[in-house]
């Protein structure tokens, strides 16, 4: 249980009961506590350890023992899987998941199934090739996502585990798992976020109940809390996108209000799972398209009107007000809002001394605050600032042809001065 750290609407989970039952044996559940992952802190740590206490204690509930160890899941499932007639996985898009399961596979003698449960239409079913921009995956995941938004069965084990003794000194409790981990804690603990199901389910009814009906025109606006703020919970796998979906066709609101959030939960979402599935330099700069990388590339050598360090960029420490909100909202909250993740990555280019240094510096950022961050949605956003998913547009200084973003058209949007005044109250 690495990418659905839950046990509602839990189709890995699901499969591996069914199972279970079939061939009578227990369940044990394995999370591997991988240090560093992929630029990971405290902030991020304590998140998915909030989660993973609750889904321990939902585990139990059902007879089913949650075993963490402090290492690498690939290491740690190959040596649960010695005692083990199948292994299922849950599926994984980006690189290093990708290498987990390979390597594990390759080493294990039972078999090695994964199960697809954090898209609403299967990444393969919907395209086997990775896609230009949203209109051209929109078809493929429109006439296929009604087959799959069904709500599951819900199964129980017919054996417990909870009393098997597993010979493991590393073995760990999830209180424990924290204080273990030797993670980086330069970026503390949100006090806006907590992680874990049952905060997902509720942000996700006070959406549905308060938020919805005027989602289209509040959405793009950060000076409204117009968002559902449930990406940290579908990063973590904490809620399922099929249960959101599911609750959003069945609640009280304007079609077109539905509908603009489901394009946001599936097709741009899945954009993102397609991009980093079939694009292996998802997180590089030579990953973007080649018209982008040859446009931004032609004006490296344009005079740039700031220049600022990396440890400028991170404390904020820019001309720009908005900018700076924008970094500091992400610094304290763990999650800056959409609309300003596009200006903020676009500024980027602007003041940074060549498109690769902006592309590198934008990923290491948003890898470090953001409780999204190391997410198919992070890599795609960043990259989309860059000219992925996008159209060329007319030429100009150091942009070439990407799309250019400026604080003019942050005032056209929305009240730009009350989003800085927003997050000062943040300090």
């Amino acid at each position: 249980m690495q990418s659905s750290q839950r046990t509602e609407y839990n189709l890995a989970l699901n499969y591996a009961i069914s199972k279970a039952n079939k061939l009578n044996k227990p369940l044990v559940v394995f999370f591997g506590i991988a240090s560093r992952f992929l630029e990971a802190n405290v902030r991020h740590y304590t998140f998915m350890f909030e989660g993973l206490r609750e889904t321990n204690n939902s585990l139990q509930e059902i007879g089913t023992k949650l075993v963490l160890l402090h290492k690498s899941p690939e290491k740690g499932v190959v040596e649960l899987a010695k005692d083990s007639c199948l292994t299922v996985v849950d599926k994984g898009y980006m690189k290093t998941l990708k290498q987990w399961y390979n390597w594990a596979a390759e080493r294990m003698e039972c078999p090695l199934v994964q199960v697809e449960d954090n898209v609403i239409v299967p990444l393969e079913v919907a395209s086997t090739k990775e896609e230009y921009s949203a209109a051209t995956l929109r078809p493929k995941i429109s006439s296929k996502q009604n087959h799959f938004l069904s709500r599951p069965l819900t199964l129980l084990p017919s054996r417990s585990s909870l009393s098997l003794e597993l010979d493991f000194k590393e073995l760990v409790g999830v209180n424990r798992g924290l204080s273990i981990a030797n993670l980086d804690d330069s970026v503390s603990k949100t006090k806006q976020f907590t992680g874990g199901s049952s905060e997902a389910i509720k942000r996700l009814e006070e959406f549905i109940d308060y938020k919805l009906t005027n989602y289209p025109g509040m959405k793009n606006d950060p000076t409204l809390d117009g968002v559902s703020n449930l990406s940290p919970y579908l990063h973590f796998g904490q809620i399922s996108p099929i249960l959101i979906a599911l609750r959003i066709l069945s609640a009280q609101a304007p079609t077109a209000a539905k509908e603009a959030f489901l394009e946001e939960l599936i097709v741009r979402r899945e954009l993102a799972m397609n991009y980093v599935n079939y694009n292996s330099n998802y997180d590089s700069f030579i990953g973007l398209p080649n018209w982008a990388k040859k446009s931004l590339l032609s004006h490296s050598g344009d005079q740039r009107p700031y220049l600022y360090s990396s440890l400028e960029l991170e404390h904020a420490e820019t001309h720009d007000p908005y900018w700076n909100s924008a970094q500091d909202e992400m610094r304290i909250t763990g999650k800056m809002h959409g609309y300003m993740r596009m200006y903020w990555g676009k500024k980027l280019i602007e003041w940074s001394e060549t498109p690769e240094m902006a592309f590198s510096t934008a990923i290491y950022l948003n890898n470090k605050y953001e409780l999204d961050g190391r997410d198919p949605n992070g890599f795609s956003g960043v990259a989309w600032c860059f000219g992925k998913h996008d159209r060329p547009w007319k030429e100009r200084p150091i942009f070439g042809m990407v799309r250019y973003m400026n604080e003019n058209g942050l005032r056209r949007k929305f009240d730009a001065d009350e989003y800085v005044e927003k997050v000062k109250k943040l300090h």
